[in-house]
């Protein structure tokens, strides 16, 4: 009989000690009736932020796991917990989040009795998460854990749920022999590519540009892409969720693409040659918003085969798009060198040589960044001429008044958009929602945003609506894990949704999705510093005193009363999206 080598009361003691041997250090959530799993990360010397609603629990989880690149705990109880719970583990699948679910699960011997809060939860997540799993007996609780771990981490990485049943979790668990460990990667040292139709295609190219997408975050930071770029004289761009990703202060960086680009730099996308897609997912918002897509090849890379889109032209490449730009950059380097002993150099399909077009391309890039500043500089003085605080004139505020690190967390709504269109938010990391866009994902993942980094300025810039939907949180949270400027826009509701109605037609009586002139919402709870910012001269005054106040540990919450048509250029001038 083997030898037991180690012996928990429970199974959360056992799940915990298997966290703590992986270095985690933080949990989120609203557990259930149960308290045990407290009694065991109080133990371990874990901290558990709580929540009053398992959506922001989740939001903060996700919020922790983007920022720090690390494994994110969120603790459930069972039933509708684990419901309420699943709009927050469709963000975190989206947006490539490994986070760890814990939920409790009704016992083994009632399944099928219609017992408290019964439910297949496994039936429920497993559509939303990489991998879904119900512990049935006590021997499987750590190779289960550690499985879970594995299967979040990835590659890919994901959000994964684990359920203890109440009969288990109550069961001493015994573990003979040393605890499995997670897989130890190999390192791979990448090397120049030189043959395939990826790299044809990279080097046929004159007018290329590089897409990149979220699953570049915590594989660039030592600028791998904006080399690459810069070796092959790319126009840089990211998908909204790529924010952060790169520096946005990158001589060929160009912002957001798709709906959120600015005129010059739709403009500039048009006129590529080649788009190399890097672990995106080639979502709506980059491909049917804004300029249409150009009719050219497309390089794709993803480590998931899921991300490899077949609606495109061009070659696919599974693997780690960190490696493939690191190969490519090698490859790029030799090739220039080669062609410097040719005195006359290459020469592309109309007869110029390869400077002269990659010269021409980059002076293209650098026209479009000056036009995209001149427009900001224009916006911020028509701003100046209108009453009340316009958003141009507060992301400014924001941005001149930035310490460093700093990191902006989104969301998506038609107003907050602003801050998704370069140069009028520049500099720093950024944390935004995927596809899904959830009402109140960045209130809320701010709190796990600065967890994840303490040492950094974390600003929310969102909507009152998404306000609302976190503020318990915010309020909870305050005491013991602040530290977060929350810049709040209040139109006193949904503008997205009052300008679909407004297109339509439709009475704003009879469907009120916003109230411009409803009061700001108000926010209870101690170490929180709250202001209403009216005063075209306040802002930056205003936000100096939040910055400092948040540096205390404290939540500092400025809400900012706005027109309604004060709206995104890009979404303002494109008729396809908010007619006016």
């Amino acid at each position: 009989m083997p030898q037991v080598s180690e012996r928990y009361a429970d199974a959360w003691s056992a799940i915990v000690d298997v966290l703590v041997a992986n270095e985690v250090d933080t949990c989120f959530g609203l557990p259930g009736d149960d308290l045990e799993l407290l009694r065991a990360l109080d133990a371990a010397g874990l901290d558990l932020v709580p929540c009053r609603d398992q959506r922001n629990a989740m939001y903060m989880a996700t919020g922790y796991a983007l920022q720090s690149g690390r494994l994110a705990v969120c603790a459930l109880g069972k039933g509708p917990a684990v419901t309420h719970a699943a709009t927050g583990l469709l963000e975190a699948r989206e947006s490539g989040a490994p986070v760890l679910v814990l939920a409790a699960g009704a016992p083994e011997r009632r399944r099928g009795s219609a017992g408290f809060q019964e439910l297949d939860q496994v039936a429920v997540t497993a559509p939303l998460v990489r991998w879904a799993h119900r512990v049935g007996h006590p021997d499987r609780v750590v190779p289960a854990t550690v499985t879970a771990l594995t299967r979040a981490l990835g590659p890919p990485p994901g959000p994964v749920y684990l359920e203890v049943p109440d009969d288990v979790r109550t069961t001493e668990i015994l573990v003979a022999g040393p605890p499995p460990t997670l897989p130890e990667p190999v390192a791979v040292e990448p090397a120049p590519v030189t043959t395939g139709p990826a790299w044809a295609a990279i080097r046929a190219s004159r007018r290329p540009a590089v897409l990149v997408g979220g699953g570049m975050r915590h594989r660039n930071d030592d600028g791998a892409v904006e080399r690459f770029a810069g070796r092959l004289g790319a126009a840089l761009f990211t998908t909204a969720s790529g924010r952060g990703a790169v520096d946005e202060r990158h001589p060929l960086f160009c912002g957001v693409a798709g709906l959120y680009a600015a005129a010059p730099a739709r403009e500039l996308w048009s006129s590529c040659d080649l788009v190399v897609s890097l672990a995106g997912r080639l979502e709506e918002t980059v491909v049917n918003g804004g300029t249409p897509w150009p009719p050219v090849t497309v390089v794709q890379v993803n480590i998931d085969p899921g991300g490899l889109s077949a609606e495109f032209p061009g070659p696919r490449v599974l693997g780690d798009a960190r490696h493939a730009v690191l190969g490519w950059t090698a490859a790029l380097e030799e090739a220039r060198k080669a062609e410097h002993t040719d005195a006359t150099g290459p020469t592309d399909a109309t007869g110029l040589t390869v400077t002269d077009a990659t010269e021409a391309w980059a002076r293209d890039i650098a026209s479009a960044r000056d036009a995209m500043s001149r427009e900001a500089e224009a916006e911020l003085s028509r701003a100046a001429a209108l009453p009340g605080i316009r958003i141009a004139e507060l992301l400014a505020a924001l941005d001149a008044t930035a310490g460093e690190p700093r990191v902006l967390v989104q969301e998506n709504g038609l107003q907050d958009m602003w801050s998704y269109c370069f140069p009028f938010h520049s500099g720093g990391g950024s944390i935004v929602p995927s596809e899904q866009t959830p009402l109140g994902f960045g209130a809320a993942a701010a709190i796990g945003v600065k967890r994840a980094a303490p040492d950094h300025e974390v600003t929310a810039f969102i909507g009152d609506g998404a306000f609302l939907a976190a503020r318990a949180d915010i309020a909870v949270t305050a005491p013991a894990h602040g530290g977060v400027l929350y810049v709040v826009l209040c139109n006193g509701g949904y503008g997205w949704l009052d300008a679909q109605r407004a297109r339509l037609g439709l009475d704003a009586e009879r469907h009120p999705f916003t109230r411009p002139d409803a009061p700001p919402p108000g926010v209870d709870g101690v170490d929180i510093h709250y202001r209403v910012l009216r005063d075209k001269a306040a802002p930056a005054k205003e936000i100096l005193a939040a910055r400092q106040f948040c540096e205390q540990g404290g939540t500092a919450v400025l809400m900012v009363p706005v027109a309604p048509d004060d709206i995104p250029p890009p979404l303002r001038d494109d008729a396809g999206v908010i007619p006016q």
